[in-house]
C-alpha cells in the first residue's frame, strides 16, 4: 500500500471504512470505573472489530487479497468471539474454546488486542483513504493455500433473530464428514478434497466456517 500497489477496489474500501470505524471508536466515559470494567468494554471493541471482520470476509464481495487481510484480522482477534457477549443461542458458531477462569469469567488478553489496534488502524486507514484522481483499482496479488484437516465442518445459518441452525457438511461422494480433508482455497473459494476422490465447492461454508477452525495454513 505504501508503495502504491494496492489500490482497493469499491468494495474493499467499502469494508475496510466499516472495520476501521470499529478499530478507532471511543470508550464509553464512565466515572470512577473499574479496571475490570474497562478491560470489559475494551473486549467488546474488540469483539465488535472481530464481528465486522467476519461479516465482510464471509460476504465474499473483496478481492482475494483484502480476503487475506481480513481474515489473518479474524485469526488474531479470535480470542473475542462470544466473549464478553456471548451469542444467546447454543448453536450460534463459535471457533475454538472459550478462555475462562475458576471464577467462571472469561477472560481474553486484553492487553495484547489492545496493543494490535495501532497497526490495524494504519493498515486499514490506508484501504480506506480515496484513490488518486482517475487510478483505477489495483489489487496485488494472494497466494492460494492448501491444508489437511481431520474433522467435521459445522454449517451454520441465521434465519431468524435467536435462531442459529447447524448442519454437517457431507462428502457428495461418499457421504463422509470427517476426512481427512484436502482443503484448498484462492482466497475466491475454497475446496473441500475428501479421500474418496471427490472434490466440492457447493458445500455452502463461510470462509470463517472453514478458515477459522484450520490450523496455521
Amino acid at each position: 500500500m505504501a508503495a502504491g500497489q494496492w489500490r482497493p477496489s469499491p468494495a474493499d474500501a467499502e469494508a475496510a471504512v466499516a472495520v476501521l470505524g470499529r478499530l478507532i471508536a471511543a470508550l464509553p466515559v464512565r466515572r470512577g470505573a473499574a479496571a475490570r470494567t474497562r478491560a470489559t468494554d475494551q473486549g467488546r471493541r474488540l469483539q465488535r472489530v472481530l464481528r465486522t471482520v467476519l461479516h465482510h470476509l464471509d460476504a465474499g464481495a473483496v478481492s482475494p487479497s483484502a480476503a487475506a487481510l481480513l481474515a489473518a484480522v479474524a485469526r488474531a482477534l479470535l480470542p473475542w468471539h462470544g466473549v464478553p457477549n456471548s451469542q444467546a443461542a447454543a448453536a450460534a458458531p463459535a471457533y475454538g474454546a472459550r478462555p475462562g477462569a475458576s471464577d467462571g469469567v472469561a477472560r481474553t488478553p486484553t492487553g495484547a488486542g489492545e496493543a494490535l489496534l495501532p497497526g490495524l488502524i494504519a493498515v486499514f486507514s490506508a484501504l480506506a483513504a480515496p484513490s488518486p484522481p482517475g487510478a483505477g483499482p489495483l489489487t496485488p496479488p494472494a497466494e492460494p493455500w492448501q491444508v489437511r484437516y481431520e474433522g467435521r465442518f459445522r454449517r451454520h445459518g441465521h434465519p431468524a433473530p435467536g435462531v442459529w441452525p447447524a448442519s454437517t457438511v457431507h462428502c457428495p461422494g461418499c457421504g463422509g464428514t470427517t476426512g481427512p480433508w484436502t482443503v484448498t482455497c484462492d482466497w475466491s473459494r475454497i475446496a473441500l478434497g475428501c479421500p474418496c476422490g471427490s472434490v466440492t465447492r457447493a458445500h455452502g461454508l463461510a470462509f470463517s466456517e472453514v478458515w477459522l477452525v484450520l490450523p496455521e495454513v
